[in-house]
């Protein structure tokens, strides 16, 4: 199948790995080309297809090797792949390359809870070193005086913040942000529904219909189609012979006729995977089994009937130190706030909450990470009011949004974004 490689992507990739296979004078090559962007944008298909396309059969190496009970072995490994990826240069007469995939789940640090190991200490040295010396790459315990051939690095991720600093400098790493447009969406979605017969009309209305979700959404979606077909399949069979009739069977798998492929039937199933999406962030059950566990709050305090999504109504809590009765009415007034704001605040207030505000540029709004702005402490109406035009001031070109916290439940009832920048 015919798969959309964006013309960006296999710009940059062909021209980093055929420029370290230069020998250009005075002119410092970076050897890693790092590729990095939000969750399922196809970072790694399109390095694949690349790869494909121009002859080369890339040495790789996952993220989730980065790691070993033994110290020094995820080093020692990147030695030896780099050492097999020039050989391979020798014995083949053509281009090879080094693919790490997700390198900074595997040698980065997301927070304090991440450990900061020994191994991950020497793959971000042994990188730097190969980075400044690709033609003498030694195995630990042995010397090899013959020069080998440089061999690009290619490395995937999603956020190279979390990375070793001085491996990411340019002198070391050119960086590529992938972020397909409109037209890289819509030729490769128009890629992954090649054989189904839609119209380049439908692919755009679907690429539009659901322009928020990553590339892989649209994968995601063909696969579901096919999920009637296979539930009758087994209906058909037997729930308990449908092991022995697909494994080690001396029968057919059936080929399956091609299932609805409507713009109208993509939609539907597209929005029930929406859906889904949607209830995963709402309900943030880690989140609340961990601050359950550290602060001691039973479920049996939870209020009854609570269901947290973005638009929030207020419950009837019975918990103590709730205002259930004789709340106070806050009318806001003087304010520079539109009136959503102002009722959202209100209710966040007459519910007794405690309030906080969040913000994220555009790349951060797309991969969830938001910053803190601080609590705002509720010692009066205007005070908050301030806090928060003050807060939507600062931060004009981001996305803000509101918060409300149970301080008593140690967790957040209400995510409201209330201002996002003009695009």
């Amino acid at each position: 199948m015919p798969y959309y490689i964006s013309p960006r992507f296999i710009d940059k990739l062909a021209v980093h790995i055929t420029k370290n296979f230069l020998d250009l004078p005075r002119v410092r090559v970076p050897l890693i080309l790092g590729i990095h962007g939000r969750k399922g944008e196809g970072k790694t298909f399109q390095c694949q297809l690349v790869f494909e396309k121009m002859g080369i059969e890339p040495v790789t190496i996952s993220g989730g090797e980065l790691e070993s009970k033994d110290a020094g072995d995820p080093a020692r490994l990147l030695r030896l792949r780099y050492r097999e990826a020039s050989e391979k240069i020798k014995v083949q007469g053509r281009m090879c390359a080094l693919f790490i995939n997700d390198l900074d789940a595997g040698a980065g640090r997301f927070d304090g809870g991440t450990q900061y190991t020994v191994n991950t200490q020497l793959v971000n040295a042994t990188l730097m070193n190969i980075a400044d010396n690709p033609t003498n790459v030694q195995l630990p315990g042995s010397y090899d005086e013959t020069p080998l051939h440089r061999i690009p690095i290619i490395v995937t991720g999603n956020d190279f913040s979390t990375l070793y600093a001085p491996l990411i400098r340019d002198g070391r790493m050119e960086k590529f942000y992938w972020e397909p447009n409109r037209a890289d969406r819509i030729g490769i979605v128009g890629g992954i529904f090649k054989t189904d017969e839609l119209s380049s009309g439908d692919i755009e209305s679907l690429v539009d219909e659901f322009s928020n979700q990553a590339i892989d959404f649209f994968s995601a979606l063909r696969s579901r189609i096919y999920d009637q077909q296979i539930r009758d399949f087994i209906h058909e069979v037997g729930m308990e012979k449908i092991s022995r009739r697909i494994v080690n069977s001396t029968e057919k798998v059936p080929d399956f006729a091609q299932p609805n492929f409507s713009l109208s039937h993509l939609r539907e199933y597209g929005k029930i995977m929406v859906g889904e999406q949607q209830r995963i962030r709402e309900l943030r059950l880690v989140e609340e089994y961990n601050k359950s566990r550290l602060f001691g709050v039973s479920q049996t305090n939870q209020p009854e009937n609570f269901v947290p999504n973005s638009n929030y109504s207020s419950p009837k809590l019975t918990i103590p130190n709730q205002l259930t009765e004789n709340q106070i009415n806050y009318t806001i007034q003087n304010s520079n706030l539109s009136l959503e704001v102002r009722e959202q605040i209100q209710k966040i207030l007459q519910d007794g909450l405690n309030i906080g505000m969040e913000y994220a540029d555009k790349r951060r709004y797309k991969t969830g990470s938001w910053k803190s702005s601080g609590k705002i402490e509720n010692e009066g109406e205007q005070e908050v009011i301030n806090a928060v035009e003050n807060c939507l001031v600062e931060h004009q070109n981001d996305y803000v949004r509101l918060i409300g916290i149970d301080s008593l439940l140690k967790r957040r009832v209400v995510e409201k974004i209330i201002h996002r920048p003009k695009i």
